[in-house]
């Protein structure tokens, strides 16, 4: 086993700062003004206003013009060339203000399927759909999860291409597709079940390349996220009717789209990890400053109870997770992708369980005002209990971390 180098590089610790001055004093003033103007249509499709278009180009373009966009391609001739660990300090801060990544091109379900076109796609995908990806002019959605089978097990999927002649057809039903709500979104990386008896069981699916404006897709609604819509980004539920696609919108070859699907869903868990911990700084940074500025029954808030105990926890919490995701960064730059699922898998169960408690905790200091809109922290909560579905269920992960542990000590397949 190499050696573990988990600090701060000599290279990213500037861009970090950089990084943290742009996201805090000019994103995150704009990131208010746009959501304060956030609404949608009967349908429940967004649109933008011309002043959210026009604060979400001067993130883009201020972002650009100070060379902070694309950090997320490690292992690239891309980007910054960033490890992984590297890239994890770079999203704890971009964890901070919802709308960062996003300014600097570094937002879900973009640079997973990115990632996607640019591993597996072909010539032809790269010019039409990833180049604009990465220039951030259109953003894209990924289509996996289905209403009416257990996705967590994604040999279940039901959704059908059927070849015919030089095109595929497509039908059935996804819902919890995110970021198909957004008007900007062109493009999906769509699974769909190509059975054959000739293949093996995580053989009977593949995965395709698909223009969300083809004839025959519609958005029957976006789904409700603890009572809200979360627009702008949108996670539709969505259905195609005799769709056709073109034959070389498949990516690799029948039967590859668990080999596609895991390249995608590995870096992008552990990214969601590395914001979870950002949004847990943020959290406990407003609870001890709240605590301090208000006072009951003689004291302030800091002083009463248990909080003192509460706060440390939080710190003890917060620097668990922080290492346990930077090890499993650097699972992910030296280990083999089999090798390194164990530790993504645990930093994914905890760094989001983590960084809820500290926002329930930070919550309860504020009282109503903490559920209300006055302050970031219900949305952070929204956003960090529905992550615990995102890319696998909590039980799915422990499930193979157990499976892992277990095959040490039997000969039985576990």
């Amino acid at each position: 086993m190499s050696s573990m180098d988990l600090g701060m590089s000599d290279k990213v610790a500037p861009l970090v700062e950089k990084i943290r001055d742009f996201t805090r004093n000019f994103v995150a003033p704009l990131n208010e003004e746009f959501d304060s103007l956030i609404g949608t249509g009967p349908d429940g499709r967004f649109s933008y206003s011309e002043r959210q278009t026009e604060i979400l180009e001067t993130m883009k373009a201020e972002a650009r013009k100070r060379g902070l966009w694309n950090f997320w391609l490690t292992d690239s001739e891309e980007g910054y060339g960033l490890s992984t660990v590297e890239y994890a300090y770079v999203a704890e801060e971009l964890g901070w203000v919802h709308m960062a990544s996003e300014a600097m091109n570094c937002s879900a379900p973009d640079t997973g399927n990115m990632e996607v076109l640019e591993r597996y796609g072909t010539d032809e995908h790269k010019e039409k759909w990833l180049k604009p990806l990465l220039e951030g002019k259109i953003r894209s959605a990924y289509l996996m999860t289905e209403p009416d089978v257990a996705s967590s097990d994604a040999t279940n999927l039901e959704f059908s291409a059927v070849r015919d002649g030089d095109e595929w057809v497509l039908n059935g039903e996804k819902y919890w597709s995110s970021g198909a709500g957004d008007p900007r979104c062109k493009v999906f990386i769509l699974m769909a079940k190509t059975p054959s008896e000739e293949r093996s069981k995580h053989e009977q699916h593949s995965m395709f390349v698909v223009d969300a404006e083809s004839e025959g897709y519609e958005v029957l609604r976006p789904m409700m996220v603890f009572g809200h819509d979360d627009a702008p980004h949108g996670h539709m539920h969505v259905r195609f009717t005799n769709v056709r696609i073109p034959a070389d919108s498949l990516l690799i070859r029948e039967g590859a789209g668990f080999e596609v699907s895991q390249g995608r869903l590995g870096p992008g868990r552990i990214h969601h990890c590395m914001r979870s911990i950002g949004q847990a700084e943020k959290a406990l940074q407003l609870l001890c400053k709240r605590s301090l500025e208000r006072e009951a029954f003689g004291k302030q808030l800091a002083f009463l109870g248990a909080n003192f105990d509460i706060i440390a926890e939080a710190r003890i919490k917060i620097e668990q997770a922080r290492l346990l995701c930077l090890k499993a960064a650097w699972a992910m730059d030296t280990m083999s992708k089999r090798d390194a699922a164990p530790w993504i898998s645990m930093i994914k169960v905890e760094a989001p369980r983590m960084s809820l408690k500290i926002i329930d905790e930070a919550m309860q200091i504020y009282g109503g005002t903490g559920i209300s809109q006055d302050t970031p922290l219900a949305q952070m909560y929204q956003g960090q209990r529905t992550l615990r579905f995102a890319d696998g269920p909590d039980s799915v992960h422990r499930r193979q971390v157990a499976r892992k542990e277990l095959r040490g000590y039997t000969n039985q397949k576990v």
